[in-house]
């Protein structure tokens, strides 16, 4: 019974999309980031355009992203991504 509750109390903390922003921008600080929210504010699909990504993989580029928003995931602030990157035209 304990761990439901815990679980309750973790899923109601939110992560905005003002966060999920300032997070990326943190770890990839010429990107531009796009946040919208597909369902509640726990579902997201995320685009990041960064020339940080410039040769890297398609996986590579993914890891970066998901290693900034590693706490709000582990927690489930964030149940859902959907994650689109590329590098600057």
């Amino acid at each position: 019974m304990l761990k439901q509750n815990t679980k309750a109390k973790i899923k109601l903390i939110m992560t905005t999309k003002t966060e999920v922003i300032n997070l990326i921008t943190k770890k990839l600080p010429n990107s531009q980031v796009i946040v919208e929210n597909i369902k509640g504010n726990d579902h997201l699909q995320v685009t990041v355009i960064a020339s940080e990504f410039k040769g890297l993989s398609l996986v590579k580029q993914h890891k970066l992203v998901y290693s900034a928003l590693k706490e709000e995931l582990a927690s489930e602030a964030i149940h859902a991504l959907a994650l689109k990157t590329e590098t600057p035209n």
